[in-house]
């Protein structure tokens, strides 16, 4: 499958999961830290919870894959593409972090951030392993790394 269809998949799964794990943290902090608008303060539609979400989503699913597949082959995390999109999405964490804890502090700051990160690095990691099986691209074929397979030789 080509590399950027492979990436939208991987996208929505990823998205898939990050939203799951959003609303756990969601259950488990009784709303505290109120992850809805959280989002929606992370796409720039202040108090617009549903038109926050939906642009959280069509990021998550296409926007980001693309960038991903478009610096994959730049991200220092070795041949593994689970890997590489786990790192990818650390930069996506600090911007949510930074963008979206809105007027939160003290314990519940340090909640949402180790949460969180959880979340993002669950989303890259699931983007850059759907990619990688859709794809072909994993870490056994890639040339230039000591375990590669030589796909000439069949």
């Amino acid at each position: 499958m080509n590399k950027p269809l492979s990436a939208v998949i991987g996208g929505a799964t990823g998205t898939a999961v990050l939203t799951v794990a959003l609303l756990v943290i969601e259950v488990e902090t009784r709303s505290r830290i109120g992850l809805f608008e959280v989002v929606a303060r992370f796409v720039g539609v202040g108090d617009n919870v549903a038109l926050g979400f939906v642009l959280f989503v069509l990021a998550g699913t296409v926007a980001w894959p693309l960038v991903f597949v478009g610096l994959e082959a730049y991200l220092p995390m070795g041949p593994d593409p689970a890997l590489r999109g786990a790192g990818f999405a650390l930069p996506l964490w600090v911007a949510f972090v930074l963008l979206g804890r809105g007027d939160l502090s003290g314990a519940i700051l340090i909640v949402f951030g180790v949460l969180t990160l959880f979340a993002h690095v669950a989303y890259g990691f699931t983007l850059g392993s759907v990619y990688g099986r859709l794809s072909g691209e994993t870490a056994a074929r890639r040339p230039g790394y000591p375990d590669a397979v030589d796909d000439t030789e069949r």
